[in-house]
């Protein structure tokens, strides 16, 4: 394999995910914040239902005729070069919640120096990945539960290599109207690579994530809670930089308890004023937190806000998402009704 290809996955690697779920799969683009609402509320919200056109990429069922005629963009800052954004539009056919939603996500990871295996300068390369997503939702007759499906055709360009590959996310919500409780589940990335890079098929990073989320009654907040990552229960690692020193000069590797790897599960959030033209968000991730963690030294990673801000037809969101030290990054978005 040429090295310039290995030199672009470990970039990929590093990017996408520091546990044992990161760096398995192929197209890990599609597990990034798709919002400035979503990222400063931790990441993977599953309940939202409003006229937020975004929330459809991370759970289907939460597509409604709130929606209808918005146009949404965001875009990002990663890490480095690398930079990432998402368009989506809902439009409702007619008034028995026939609506309809279509979604862009995108990364560029920027330019990259080639060179071969003997690590003489070759060519500059790029790589970039995109999926277009379609998705409906439907309500179950005579209940307060809805489903939904996204349909996604993906691309893939790295260097000289491409891939093509499809994907569904399905998604389940309840409502409950009485007590403003919202229930998601969501099975997403389920799927496989029409075209691979190099003959080597890969999987698609399958992910299981549930949440419930409530209106408090007397208070303008709304409170968020993700259990992301279902699908597999330990993802919790050694981190090698926390192994202690032993009297044989050898070191004892950091031991993950079963309370730790299973608060790496939980994603916590908070929106005050939801339902106004200025909302303050806040999130909490606790695997990032644990992940980019360093020994004796506090840096709040895994901390996440932000704000929405509307004036009349338009609305902006920004979010604020901290990894570590020297890396942090922020999302702005746009979405104006067109009705």
């Amino acid at each position: 394999m040429p090295k310039k290809r290995i030199l672009f996955y470990l970039l990929l690697i590093s990017t996408t995910g520091f546990s044992q779920i990161g760096g398995k799969y192929v197209y890990q683009f599609l597990n990034l914040a798709q919002s400035p609402r979503q990222a400063a509320l931790g990441g993977k919200t599953v309940t939202v239902v409003d006229h937020d056109v975004n929330q459809a990429f991370y759970n289907p069922a939460t597509i409604n005729s709130k929606m209808n005629k918005r146009l949404s963009a965001s875009y990002g800052s990663y890490f480095g070069e690398v930079s990432y954004g998402t368009a989506a539009y809902a439009y409702t056919y007619d008034q028995h919640l026939q609506t309809f939603h279509a979604g862009i996500s995108y990364i560029n990871y920027g330019t990259f120096e080639g060179r071969d295996e003997l690590g003489d300068l070759t060519s500059d390369f790029t790589g970039s990945e995109a999926a277009l997503s379609l998705g409906y939702a439907y309500n179950l007759p005579r209940t307060d539960m809805y489903i939904g499906a996204n349909a996604k055709l993906i691309s893939s360009t790295l260097e000289s290599y491409n891939s093509w590959g499809a994907a569904v996310d399905l998604g389940f919500l309840y409502v409950d109207y009485d007590n403003d409780i919202n229930y998601g589940l969501t099975v997403r990335n389920v799927g496989f690579q029409i075209t691979t890079y190099a003959d080597t098929r890969e999987k698609l990073p399958l992910s299981i994530d549930a949440g419930i989320s409530q209106l408090l009654e007397n208070v303008p907040i709304r409170w968020h809670l993700t259990l992301e990552n279902l699908q597999q229960w330990d993802i919790g690692f050694s981190n090698p930089n926390r192994a202690e020193g032993n009297l044989d000069g050898g070191a004892t590797e950091e031991k993950v308890s079963f309370f730790n790897n299973a608060l790496r599960h939980v994603i916590i959030g908070a929106e005050l004023f939801p339902e106004k033209g200025f909302n303050i968000r806040l999130g909490y991730n606790f695997r990032r937190a644990e992940e980019l963690r360093i020994v004796d030294q506090r840096h709040f990673s895994g901390i996440s806000a932000g704000f929405g801000l509307r004036f009349g037809k338009v609305k902006l969101d920004y979010s604020y998402s901290r990894y570590t030290v020297a890396a942090n990054t922020s999302l702005f978005g746009l979405t104006i009704d067109l009705e």
